[in-house]
């Protein structure tokens, strides 16, 4: 693809230009070019961005800088806006050409710093500012962050649901790039496409207890792909409680519930008997309901069959969305402890199931190892994130899903307090 200046769409950037140093180059006592002042690169330096008028350059298009003396090489580039925000570019292999390699943020000035170097290893410096005008672009990406501002479980992942679908990989990586979730304390964390309008982020461990989070973009006037650009979208603030984990142990029958690191409580239960195992994996409390009408027809159990039901259920705090929950099982309490005889959810006695739901918060975790059910889904049926490898979980972001591939780590399914 060329990045010729067409005629008529060039903005002359004569005008703009600000010399770093002024004058001819001064030369230093040795002799030796390095130890010179930079000469000023003026006339040797060309920057060229394509506009649809005679004042403001297009941001749809790229900035290119070139050499236009044959004895120049381009060294340095640095062009960034009046935030600070950087424009990424390359160098051509020859030192003559260099050009950005994403948009341009709209009605932003932008300054740009080239370093040069002639034939006789003597350095050069210009400076150029130019302006950039509106989009004309017909479509806006904007983007919607959750949860929303409150106080949240160590397990809560940020996500952020966008008005288009994004496939290409490229304007992945502007997208995500774009998206900011700063943690104080600070964490390592990333991004993870769910799909072409999800992303889902989380830390590589649980959020830090007692912390707080803000998400936020810088998407606004930058140029996604085509025709599509950055719309505005609103902050979230989030701060995360204590670190609530609850283990689930179907093999023992036992629910033990730590915070912050110290067990608190430790209650009989019974999970899925066989064909209705409880699902292993780390959960997350999605939310509470203190009553729900639970009825077998709702997970495929046909009505008057022997395994039909239909139930008032107290004090339920929801795990998936296709109906897993830990909640009051008046009905089993000889079996608690001792059996497994639920249809999938985890069951317990009436008071404990109601000090269960005073005592979590959504973002909480629910953890159920040494079931004989499968494991938790990733998506699509509540946050199953932390199910990931923390590689795996790399390797679904645009920004660093290239890197290199490793054997997902392997746990063994045991009760800790982690």
């Amino acid at each position: 693809m060329s990045h010729e200046p067409r005629p008529g769409t060039v903005v002359s950037c004569t005008l703009l230009v600000t010399a770093l140093l002024a004058g001819a180059t001064a030369c230093g006592s040795d002799g030796n070019p390095l130890s010179s002042r930079p000469y000023d690169a003026t006339d040797r330096i060309s920057l060229n961005v394509s506009g649809g008028d005679a004042e403001k350059a297009d941001p749809d298009k790229p900035l290119e800088v070139r050499a236009e003396d044959s004895g120049e090489r381009i060294t340095d580039v640095t062009a960034l806006d009046a935030t600070g925000r950087y424009v990424a570019g390359e160098l051509s292999a020859d030192g003559r050409r260099w050009h950005s390699t994403e948009p341009l943020a709209a009605d932003a000035r932008y300054t740009v710093r080239v370093s040069t170097e002639n034939e006789d290893g003597a350095s050069g410096r210009r400076v150029l500012t130019f302006d950039t005008g509106r989009p004309t672009a017909r479509k806006r990406l904007t983007v919607t962050f959750g949860p929303g501002a409150g106080t949240y479980g160590v397990g809560r992942p940020v996500t952020a649901e966008l008005s288009q679908p994004i496939k290409d990989p490229a304007q992945r990586a502007v997208v995500e790039r774009a998206l900011k979730v700063d943690a104080k304390p600070a964490v390592q964390g990333g991004w993870h496409w769910v799909d072409d309008r999800t992303l889902h982020y989380r830390p590589k461990d649980y959020w830090p207890a007692h912390s707080t989070v803000h998400v936020h973009s810088t998407l606004d006037g930058i140029k996604v792909g085509g025709r599509l650009w950055g719309g505005k979208a609103k902050d979230v603030r989030l701060t995360i409680g204590d670190r609530v984990i609850a283990v689930t142990d179907a093999s023992s029958h036992s629910l033990t519930l730590y915070r912050n690191g110290e067990e608190v409580k430790k209650i009989p239960v019974t999970t899925g008997k066989p064909g209705f195992e409880t699902r292993n994996g780390v959960k997350v409390v999605l939310g509470k309901e203190y009553f729900v009408r639970m009825r077998g027809t709702t997970v495929g159990i046909a009505e008057g069959s022997s395994e039909s039901y239909d139930l008032p259920v107290y004090y339920a705090t929801r795990v998936t969305w296709s109906g897993e929950y830990v909640h009051a099982a008046p009905w089993s309490v000889g079996s608690q402890g001792s059996a497994n005889v639920s249809h999938g959810c985890v069951g317990m006695s009436t008071s404990n199931a109601e000090w269960f739901f005073d005592n979590v918060r959504e973002g909480d975790i629910v953890q159920v190892v040494n079931s004989q059910g499968g494991t938790m889904e990733t998506f699509g049926n509540g946050f199953g994130d932390w199910n990931l490898d923390w590689k795996k979980w790399r390797e679904g972001s645009a920004l660093t899903g290239g890197e290199q591939k490793t054997q997902e780590d392997t746990s063994r399914l045991q009760p800790a307090a982690a």
